[in-house]
């Protein structure tokens, strides 16, 4: 009888645990990033596109006050720029590569979120002449922050 309920209840057990996989793998790879910023800047509208272009979903919100969305999240001025972007629980500040924000995902480090100061040149959507290395650090809700990873951009 034993036999017989485990043999029944293999396939069910196969089929949930299969279930929740393709649930869990769909989260880590098709991710949503709600951006925050206003109608009027085009490196946001330029770092959009640039994060779709390198497979994220994105839903974009054009807000009149984007220091309330900053105050909201906990980003420190020092630590801000021109538009603000959440994926899951992480805050993502700024010009931060699609490539960066994968790592971030893949890693999931115990951060509040990761941010490039600013608006550098060379970073996605602030891309002109004589671009500049960059570093995109974590922070976490103390407002410290660490290198998370340095960029040279090409």
């Amino acid at each position: 009888m034993k036999t017989r309920l485990a043999l029944f209840l293999l396939p069910v057990v196969l089929l949930v645990g299969a279930g929740s996989l393709f649930v869990m793998q769909k989260q880590s790879t098709d991710p949503v990033i709600t951006v925050y910023k206003t109608s009027t800047c085009g490196c946001c509208r330029a770092w959009v596109r640039h994060v779709r272009e390198a497979g994220f979903e994105v839903v974009a919100h054009d807000v009149a006050d984007l220091g309330a969305v900053k105050r909201r999240h906990g980003i420190p001025r020092r630590l801000s720029s021109c538009h603000t972007a959440l994926l899951g629980d992480y805050v993502i500040e700024g010009h931060v590569p699609a490539e960066v924000v994968k790592k971030l995902w893949a890693e999931l480090p115990d951060v509040k979120g990761i941010t490039v100061p600013g608006m550098p040149i060379g970073s996605p959507g602030m891309e002109g002449p004589n671009p500049q290395p960059y570093d995109v650090l974590t922070f976490d809700d103390a407002g410290n922050t660490a290198v998370f990873v340095s960029v040279v951009p090409d």
